[in-house]
């Protein structure tokens, strides 16, 4: 899915030197206009030179390189002509889903996730059969090197958010995985900071590299408001569900330093009658899609993570953030306030402050710019709740999510879910909600009154002359 589109297609955009196929898409896909990291870009990827692009996350950079990305390839030859890295398996998907939506006018395009969290052996079978492009992890990619992945046929490598690849150790993977492709190739790095890592790694491994710097300013900077409470370390739950109480947000993400933490909040926001799912290193890959599926479509409003789990989430509309623990380094803060604020609308963001946090507050508010607000917590008379109410934003009605035993694997298509659930099954259309395939199982929105009547009238559901499981996801 691509999540920084602007919402209206114009016909005065500027071409770009890309070719009708790409134009008929950017139409069709709603562009308003270029971002300015897209205007800079395309055109240099299409002239083949290497590039440090340097974006705000969030500023359209996949369709900057998947733009020109595409129009390089050689559709009738079935080889891995373009790799793409990205930090985590989130963004990795995301990214495929993208560059899957801006080629659809490119029939025959294979595009391959390598990521782990799934299994290895249908990575690899795709492989044999040939793809284009493939996007991937690099501990990933590198487990497929060592098992025979031929990357003599890649002419593209893209790096995607290559600072957070370094600082999360991918170092010497990435530099494996380049070592193993051809010399002659167009490598390009994408960035939201410019650290001499990045710098060092540029050196080595690109040729007279382009370097394009978009800075945010008043027109494209986030509108966040960015507050800060300060309490005792013993009153920080009672705070938090003060908080979430006053302001009641659709969408919230709770950061937590540890694990351990994040269990204990997630329990104690359950307990409390909030609807919290845990995000958490120790989730087993179909448990954490499953928490994940469930917050995008609106069953679940409050997420509780580390900054590591929630690296590379696909999160798009988030109404606030919230810091239960302060961040422990000004850059993380800032990316975790990053999360919110997008797409043109305001944003939120709270921190939870104990008197030993006030120096590193301080040096977070002189990275984000200044403007955070210091301000005691929301008054009990304001924020007073019975304990049997269920704290869900009350603009949204009550959304479930669907669970449906095929996917990509099983060739379906958001068209062919939509089809059996409207004709077979009979629903209106307008009572469906997001459609997100995996490779082996898709998650559907609907309201609870229309999945509680659609599983007592089918257990499973035919499509493509095939019956699949349906369930409730809880």
């Amino acid at each position: 899915m691509i999540n920084d589109i602007p919402p209206q297609a114009t016909s005065d955009m500027p071409t770009l030197g890309l070719t009708p196929a790409s134009l008929r898409v950017v139409r069709e896909l709603g562009f308003g206009q270029w971002t300015p990291i897209q205007e800079q870009a395309v055109p240099v990827l299409l002239r083949g030179a290497d590039l440090v692009g340097q974006s705000a996350t969030g500023s359209g950079k996949t369709v900057a390189f998947g733009l020109p990305l595409l129009e390089r390839l050689a559709l009738d030859a079935p080889q891995l002509q373009a790799l793409v890295l990205c930090p985590t398996r989130e963004l990795a998907t995301q990214v495929a889903g993208s560059i899957r939506a801006l080629a659809r006018h490119r029939p025959g395009l294979r595009v391959v996730i390598l990521a782990g969290g799934t299994p290895a052996t249908p990575q690899r079978q795709a492989l044999e059969q040939g793809v284009h492009v493939a996007v991937g992890t690099p501990g990933r990619v590198l487990d497929h090197l060592a098992r025979g992945l031929d990357l003599s046929r890649v002419t593209t490598i893209v790096l995607d958010e290559a600072d957070r690849m370094l600082d999360m150790g991918f170092g010497v993977s990435v530099e494996k995985i380049l070592s193993a492709a051809p010399t002659e190739r167009q490598t390009l790095f994408f960035s939201a900071t410019f650290p001499q890592s990045i710098a060092a790694m540029s050196k080595r491994w690109q040729r007279k590299p382009i370097h394009i710097t978009i800075a945010d300013n008043a027109a494209t900077k986030p509108e966040i408001r960015q507050v800060a409470h300060l309490v005792a370390p013993p009153d920080r739950l009672k705070a938090l569900v003060a908080i979430l109480r006053a302001h009641r947000p659709r969408s919230v993400l709770v950061f937590c330093n540890f694990k351990e933490t994040v269990r204990v909040v997630t329990t104690a926001l359950t307990s409390a009658h909030f609807g919290a799912e845990a995000l958490h290193g120790d989730l087993e890959q179909r448990d954490r899609d499953r928490v994940m599926a469930k917050f995008r479509n609106g069953t679940t409003h409050i997420l509780v993570a580390t900054d590591v789990a929630a690296r590379g989430l696909d999160i798009s509309g988030l109404a606030a953030v919230i810091q239960f623990e302060l961040a422990t380094t000004p850059a993380t803060y800032v990316h975790r306030i990053g999360r919110t604020g997008r797409a043109g609308t305001p944003g939120l963001a709270i921190a939870l402050v104990v008197a030993a946090d006030q120096q590193r507050l301080q040096a977070c508010d002189k990275v984000s710019g200044g403007g955070i607000e210091r301000l005691p917590l929301p008054t009990p008379t304001s924020a007073k709740v019975t304990a049997s109410e269920n704290h869900t934003p009350a603009v949204l009605g009550a959304v479930e999510t669907l669970f449906i035993s095929g996917g990509r694997v099983d060739k379906l298509r958001p068209s062919d879910i939509l089809g059996a659930l409207t004709g077979d099954a009979g629903l209106q259309a307008t009572a469906i909600g997001r459609i997100e395939i995996s490779d082996r199982f898709t998650y559907v929105a609907l309201s609870a009154a229309v999945l509680q009547q659609l599983l007592r009238s089918h257990p499973t559901l035919r499509i493509k002359a095939h019956n699949f499981r349906l369930e409730r996801v809880r």
